[in-house]
């Protein structure tokens, strides 16, 4: 099944966190937590820790996502995490990655599974999509 909506950020702030010994790179590393709404058939609210390498300049990098959900698919209210990845050149998003986190599932939504995916729209609104499955 698909559920499809939109998202607003509703905060992002970056964390001072590094590792023991940081390895100085052509694109700084960074962490964040973001939060999220969501509207359409998805809606509800998320946590997010985002790490990013990104070059603030030309927005060239990439980022690795764990997000936790609240809310409801298509009315069934419950939890997930997902996990989502992207690099960009600048303007796009290539080598996507969006899995739901087997078992991480509650209330009505315990049992998904699925994969999704997120565009940025050239009008600056955000899009988000989850192909799953919830077992019978």
């Amino acid at each position: 099944m698909r559920a499809t909506g939109t998202f607003t950020v509703s905060g992002f702030a970056p964390a001072d966190l590094a590792p023991a010994r940081a390895v100085a790179t052509g694109t700084p590393a960074g962490v964040a937590t973001m939060q999220k709404r969501f509207e359409g058939e998805i809606t509800g609210h998320s946590a997010t820790l985002f790490t990013y390498a990104l070059d603030h300049a030309t927005n060239v990098g990439g980022y690795v996502a764990m997000e936790s959900f609240e809310g409801a698919l298509h009315g069934r209210t419950g939890t997930f995490n997902f996990t989502h990845s992207a690099t960009t050149s600048g303007d796009d998003r290539k080598d996507e990655s969006f899995v739901i986190t087997p078992s991480s599932g509650t209330g009505q939504l315990t049992g998904i599974t699925g994969t999704g995916g997120l565009t940025d729209e050239s009008d600056g609104s955000h899009s988000i999509w989850f192909d799953y499955d919830l077992p019978a």
